[in-house]
């Protein structure tokens, strides 16, 4: 490998080569103190005028949403989730008065993707929690839905417990209406818990970016909050190109780092759908600027080009579900040498050998410190929990700076979480 030879005709220390593995981080080491007042229980008014802190080589600039075309050069390619968030949590009411919720995560193995998943038809069968779980004694439960027009009926029963989750069977009595369907006349948003309240009608709109367009996420791509049509005009004056990949987001982006180093930790998956097109631009935009907008845009594009990586190595003798599958650690364990060009046109090659339109695939991907950006050079991010694999996505590109962007922010009144203020980050030299 080039960096190896680089390495032996230098004669330089093998230490500066190689990725330091984040295994051995232990999640205390990135942790702050979050005030409850710090927490944004409810959107601005205007989305664009969020505030934005801008860090850049050591540097903090403030501003709005509505200037972010100021700090992004000419020629910078954004990419953006396009992800919708559907209304997952169902909630029966027991003949006894009780309320039951099932909070649907993500489709069962049955289905090759979420999309196919959602656009079954009369019945389903899903992972999902059990609120009160306990008192459900009934072999199914019932929901009358009025649509305006007739009742559907909606039934709910278990197939399955597992560890973590149960199986339900849910089924209706429409056959016209899809799983997407039912879940917009059924269900409820499914806010972050941390914001403590119930959703509102209002929810609908502000938890949702505005071109959402693929149902399938369980909580939204945050950071795609704060933009509208009036910044999009901005970035078309100045030829700042848009590109849309979709990343369903699931719950597992709310779950806790508990284990004492990373190694211990099992990153939750993700399903990703990236088309042909979307990856032929971010080919020619290689040697420009591209800026990921939010975290699952950037865990999509990293994996991208690690899904490009395995076939740039020449394996003939992986399976297509063995490309399209980026475990933990891949990252950190395939070769570290392939240009970001070359990785991507290996995977358009093998796309277009393989008649595939659109790329559908799971990332388990932890871009943590030790990580090096492969695609983004920039990323545009809300303000995350402490000790969570996001604020480890944050230190991967700024490094130990994560500490003065943290605190900047604490102490100049930005509001933190999903319903708060962001950031653009630059990658650090």
């Amino acid at each position: 490998m080039e960096w190896l030879k680089d390495c032996i005709e230098k004669r330089t220390p093998l230490i500066y080569f190689c990725p330091m593995h984040p295994k051995d981080l232990s999640i205390n080491d990135y942790t702050y103190h979050l005030p409850e007042e710090k927490i944004a229980r409810y959107p601005l008014a205007e989305r664009d005028t969020s505030k934005l802190l801008i860090y850049n080589n050591g540097n903090i600039i403030e501003d709005t949403y509505q200037h972010l075309d100021n700090y992004l050069p000419e020629n910078t390619l954004l990419v953006f989730n396009n992800t919708k968030v559907v209304e997952a949590r169902l909630l029966f009411t027991k003949s006894t008065g009780g309320i039951i919720e099932i909070f649907c995560l993500e489709p069962d193995e049955r289905y090759a993707d979420i999309t196919s998943a959602m656009l079954q038809k009369g019945k389903v069968f899903w992972k999902c929690l059990v609120g009160g779980a306990k008192k459900w004694k009934e072999d199914v439960l019932r929901k009358a839905i009025d649509d305006g027009q007739q009742t559907i009926a909606l039934t709910a029963k278990i197939v399955e417990k597992k560890n973590d989750y149960f199986l339900i069977e849910l089924s209706w009595d429409d056959d016209t209406l899809s799983f997407a369907d039912l879940l917009h006349l059924a269900g409820v948003i499914p806010l972050p818990p941390y914001l403590n309240r119930n959703a509102e009608d209002t929810d609908k709109t502000t938890y949702q970016t505005i071109y959402a367009k693929h149902d399938g996420s369980v909580a939204a791509p945050t950071a795609g909050l704060h933009f509208t049509e009036n910044l999009f005009e901005k970035f078309a004056t100045k030829n700042i190109q848009r590109s849309y990949v979709t990343l369903h987001v699931g719950a597992g982006t709310f779950k806790p780092v508990k284990a004492e180093i990373m190694a211990d930790h099992e990153m939750h998956a993700e399903f990703i759908d990236v088309d042909i097109a979307a990856i032929e631009q971010l080919i020619e935009y290689a040697d420009k600027t591209i800026v990921a907008v939010g975290t699952t845009s950037l865990r999509t594009i990293e994996s991208l080009y690690w899904m490009g990586v395995r076939k740039a190595m020449g394996d003939s003798q992986e399976t297509k579900e063995e490309v399209r599958c980026i475990n933990q650690w891949d990252a950190y364990e395939l070769p570290q040498d392939i240009r970001m060009a070359d990785a991507l046109n290996s995977l358009l090659k093998w796309m277009k050998e393989n008649s595939l339109e659109r790329l559908i695939a799971k990332t388990q991907i932890i871009i943590a410190p030790g990580y090096e950006l492969r695609v983004a050079k920039g990323l545009v991010t809300n303000f995350h929990q402490p000790q969570s694999t996001l604020l480890l996505l944050v230190a991967a590109i700024v490094g130990n700076d994560w500490k003065k962007v943290y605190n900047h922010a604490l102490q100049n009144g930005y509001r933190f979480l999903s319903y708060g203020d962001g950031c653009l980050l630059w990658k650090h030299p």
